[in-house]
Formats: structure tokens, C-alpha cells, sequence
């Protein structure tokens, strides 16, 4: 795992939104076509911006799937992340070969799970763009993570936390409107990206970075599990590096921007 740590949270997304349109062009340039994950939040605001704003990037060739969806909640819904990808990603690419939506108001979750496993399965996907929760979550799957969850995509439950840090980033009026359940993407199907993108923006994150560099590789730290990815490289700001601890296991370098 490689941590490079950036000025300001504009640089950070600058960067990671660089890195993310050089490894999709590699793709195309060698297979014809990319494959890419795309997450939401208030974290990935600058990424998302940076990457929809790269040149030369062939959009015709480029499929993208969903990370995770809210279960119940209508697409139009001001903290669905179906409409948050919409304004910010989709319609900004009118050339966009396909994106691939998790219906999280769809009437069966377990089928919507079964539809978007179907379409991912035996897709080599070439990036994931992804962020880390406060909890130390990656996409929905909170701590305690399910590490051995072959499936595509689970119906998961959303811990305090999580609930709270989507209440505390404005997307919600009260702890009680933020659903209880979401799809998400699973662990094991993100540790399958050829490469990681990983925004980590914001003091409030410095812990669960803390804790995903220094605590033990396990479900209670879910995003421990990238320090096993092959090519996983961390975007973070100075307030998020304000906890990374000296002493770091031989996976994690840090560099300084």
C-alpha cells in the first residue's frame, strides 16, 4: 500500500483523479476498453471533478459499475447516490459507454444483488475508485466486514457510525431518515480491481486511517484489507495524516507530495 500525502483536500482529488484517467487509458490503450468502480460521498467531491475533467480520455470505451446504494431510497432522493452519480459523473460524460446503477428501491434487494453480480462476474474491472469510511469501512461493508463473501454485491446492515457520518456530512435531517440497509459492493469483489484509487480526505478520517495502517488485517478494521491489494494507493490530505503512526508495517510506504 502506497500513501501519498497532499497539500490540501483540491490537490488530493487532483491527483487521485490523475492517476485514476492514466490507469483506465493504460487499459483501453492495451485491451480495447476499461472497466471501472465508482464511489460516492462528500470525500470523493474533488476526485470525481478532477476525473470527469481529464483530456484525452476515451469515455466511449469505459463502463462503470456503482459501489453501493441506500436500501429504499428513491433515485431523486437529494442523498441518493443513483442521483449523485448522475449530476456529478454520468451526465457530465455524455460519451460513456455505460453505467451500471444499483437500484437500491428495488423490490427484491436479493435480486438486485443476484442482477448486478450477473453483470460484473468475469469482468476484469482496471480501477476502483473508492474512499474509506469513518469506521474504517470500505464502500457499505461496516465492521464486522465480511472478508469471505464470494458474492458480487450483499445486502448489508449499516452500523451507528456509518449512519452518522452520512447524517453529519448534511445528507440526511436526522439519524432516524438514514436507512438501515444498503447493497454494497463486497469486500472481496474490490480487492479484485487491477488497481485502487483511495481518496481520504478530512480530519475526521486521520483514525480510521490510524487504524487501517497500524491495527491488525481484519473485519473489524475493514479497510486493513487493502494493505494486501497489490496495487492500492492511498490520496489523503495533512489532516488525514495527522494520526498516521511512525513505526508502519513493511506493505505501507508514505510519500510526500
Amino acid at each position: 500500500m502506497l500513501i501519498i500525502v497532499h497539500s490540501s483536500k483540491i490537490e488530493l482529488g487532483k491527483a487521485a483523479g490523475r492517476a485514476a484517467a492514466a490507469k483506465l487509458r493504460k487499459a483501453i490503450s492495451e485491451k480495447g476498453q476499461a472497466n471501472l468502480i465508482v464511489a460516492t460521498g462528500a470525500s470523493q467531491f474533488e476526485t470525481l471533478s478532477a476525473l470527469v475533467a481529464e483530456p484525452d480520455l476515451d469515455w466511449s470505451r469505459v463502463t462503470a459499475f456503482h459501489l453501493d446504494e441506500y436500501i429504499g431510497l428513491p433515485a431523486n432522493h437529494g442523498a441518493s447516490f443513483r442521483k449523485y452519480l448522475k449530476e456529478r459523473f454520468v451526465d457530465r460524460l455524455p460519451g460513456l459507454r455505460e453505467f451500471v446503477y444499483v437500484n437500491g428501491d428495488a423490490s427484491d434487494p436479493a435480486q438486485e444483488c443476484r442482477r448486478l453480480g450477473a453483470l460484473i462476474s468475469g469482468r476484469g474491472i482496471d480501477v476502483g475508485c473508492i474512499g474509506i469510511g469513518e469506521n474504517g469501512h470500505i464502500a457499505f461493508n461496516d465492521p464486522p466486514a465480511d472478508f469471505s463473501a464470494d458474492e458480487p454485491y450483499l445486502v448489508v446492515s449499516l452500523d451507528e457510525a456509518c449512519r452518522a457520518q452520512q447524517l453529519g456530512e448534511g445528507w440526511f435531517p436526522s439519524l432516524a431518515d438514514v436507512p438501515a440497509r444498503a447493497i454494497s459492493m463486497s469486500v472481496r469483489q474490490i480487492m479484485k480491481c487491477a488497481s485502487l484509487v483511495v481518496a481520504v480526505p478530512d480530519m475526521r478520517k486521520a483514525e480510521a486511517l490510524r487504524l487501517t495502517v497500524e491495527s491488525d488485517i481484519s473485519p473489524a478494521v475493514p479497510a486493513s484489507i487493502l494493505r494486501r491489494h497489490p496495487n492500492c494507493t492511498l490520496f489523503i490530505d495533512l489532516p488525514a495524516a495527522s494520526r498516521l503512526p511512525a513505526r508502519r508495517p513493511p506493505e505501507v510506504s508514505v510519500e510526500w507530495d
